[in-house]
């Protein structure tokens, strides 16, 4: 945590900001994206009163590749793909913010990588990100992580066990290997994942004891407290990690959505059996449903403390004049293409597409293109709502007035349009570093480029590296994804999107920040001297 004591000689004329990021929200698990559960029933009455972008895209995914664009309209690797969070001393909402006179404070539910490590508290009066929550240190929290980003690729419980050289005896180990040998491997992975669930491992007595990440009431409770301390303008930020895995719901929100109760050994049972990775994808099939009823929970916890946030700055007076935003870091698999979570090695609509919800005092409610909407574009959108200058180094344009007037961009252009300065109209960019599971790791940052151009209608997918081949879609035959084009088909689509991804590279190559580079991997490296010298 960091706070500083000096309250600013704030402007009370301004507008305030609250802007929410939910870790892991799908889009089309809300209800005010026609989804049928009844995921955000706040949310969806909220939404008649604001604008709600239809296609919403990250810049990238997952967090430690989203968040740079979200806060300081920066591409995610324009500082090189070794860069991971925000660089010391470049410009954010926050920093914006702070100068022009706000109070600002950010609370985030224990997310490793929005911490002071990558860059997060800069801009910010207080800033809380609860690494400790649990007496988890923030070491086992990235590990933890990690290992959860990891597991639809390595991690599994069993594998895990195995490794470890205090559960499983050599004569656990030879009965496995001859268990394999005659075939019946995967019998005994089920048994003994069996017997470490229910023998191995300690007996909990409620969900809330199996929970990693603070719920959504801890974290508005630390707001409201704040909020009663401050006057007109403030920018407030609330990370909130309910919906993301493993996925351990509170007790009154999963009973909201499902009207039924569910026992700690058993959402601890799907949590661990959907964590598997000697599993194929028919079988985890088998507890989707109710993973998804777990996940889904999670969103319910959020919305029931967004309708508490809301209606305390109605009764505080600070609604009418309070900009509201919420919007998701990156969206979760379950198993839309075999896979689970959100580890960076595609970039599907259920991890690019998220939820963007804007609502401002004295602003009617307009209809909206369903061109893409990078987050690129949110943090210049955000400062002309609140009428304060965006700094040079924002690499996306304010899209505020476009919203505001209904005025409609056609959401997919010709080749000769992508001239044209109208950032809405330019497909949307979304990058990361493939395969990277783990930032802290600096061989891991170092993978090949996964990129997609995304417009209205169709998106384009490719990874750099020798004998790449890209993929289109047709989202409007092919909302799913399941059947990228031929090879031979749309090829003017096919050389538009690509050329839009080779621009993208060749400009944020040719105007790299040096000096902010430089600051960022002095970080890294004091960091890493740090720690080796323990």
């Amino acid at each position: 945590m960091t706070a500083h004591s000096e309250t600013p000689n704030l402007n009370p004329q301004r507008k305030s900001l609250v802007l929410i990021t939910v870790d892991c929200l799908r889009a089309d698990h809300c209800g005010f994206y026609g989804y049928p559960q009844a995921t955000t029933p706040f949310l969806d009455e909220l939404a008649a009163e604001s604008f709600v972008v239809p296609t919403a895209v990250v810049a990238g995914a997952p967090t430690y590749y989203s968040l740079p664009a979200i806060l300081a309209s920066r591409a995610p690797l324009a500082l090189g793909r070794d860069v991971i969070g925000l660089a010391p001393g470049e410009s954010t909402l926050a920093t914006v913010l702070r100068d022009a006179g706000y109070a600002t404070a950010a609370f985030s539910a224990a997310n490793p990588y929005i911490s002071a490590r990558f860059g997060y508290e800069q801009g910010f009066e207080v800033f809380e990100d609860l690494l400790d929550f649990d007496a988890a240190s923030s070491h086992n929290a990235v590990a933890n992580t990690s290992a959860t980003q990891n597991s639809a690729i390595q991690n599994s419980a069993t594998q895990n066990s195995e490794d470890s050289s205090t559960s499983r005896s050599k004569l656990n180990r030879s009965l496995r290997s001859t268990a394999q040998a005659v075939g019946l491997g995967s019998l005994y992975d089920e048994l003994y994942f069996q017997y470490c669930l229910r023998v191995v491992s300690s007996k909990v007595e409620s969900v809330d004891t199996l929970r990693r990440f603070p719920a959504a009431d801890a974290m508005v409770d630390r707001a409201l407290a704040w909020l009663t301390l401050q006057r007109r303008p403030f920018f407030l930020w609330l990370h909130l990690m309910d919906p993301h895995s493993p996925y351990y719901p509170s007790a009154a929100a999963y009973r909201d959505l499902t009207g039924r109760d569910i026992s700690a050994t058993e959402a601890r049972y799907l949590n661990e059996f959907w964590n598997r990775s000697d599993l194929k994808p028919a079988r985890l099939k088998r507890k989707r449903n109710s993973v998804v009823e777990l996940y889904d929970a999670g969103v319910r916890a959020v919305d029931a403390q967004m309708a508490r946030l809301v209606s305390n700055l109605k009764q505080s007076g600070l609604w009418d004049e309070c900009a509201f935003v919420l919007t998701a870091d990156h969206g979760e698999e379950f198993l839309d293409h075999g896979r689970r979570y959100h580890a960076p090695i595609n970039l599907h609509e259920e991890i690019t597409r998220v939820p963007l919800m804007i609502r401002a005092p004295d602003s009617s409610k307009k209809e909206i293109s369903k061109a893409p909407f990078s987050h690129l574009h949110l943090a210049p959108t955000l400062l002309e709502i609140l009428d304060v200058p965006a700094p040079e180094s924002f690499q996306g344009t304010s899209l505020w007035r476009r919203l505001q007037q209904g005025d409609l961009p056609r959401g997919d252009l010709q080749l000769d349009d992508l001239q044209l300065d109208v950032p809405w109209e330019d497909p949307a960019i979304t990058e990361c570093v493939y395969g990277c599971t783990n930032p802290l790791r600096q061989q891991d940052r170092l993978g090949a480029r996964l990129l997609s151009a995304r417009t209205a209608r169709h998106k384009l997918v490719i990874r750099i590296e020798p004998g790449a081949v890209e993929e289109l879609y047709d989202l409007e035959g092919d909302p799913h994804e399941e059947r990228p084009l031929a090879p031979g088909v749309q090829m003017e689509v096919r050389r538009r999107l690509l050329y839009t991804i080779r621009s993208h590279m060749q400009k944020i190559s040719d105007q790299r920040n040096a000096t902010m580079r430089l600051k960022a991997r002095l970080r890294d490296l004091r960091i890493e001297l740090q720690t080796s010298s323990r």
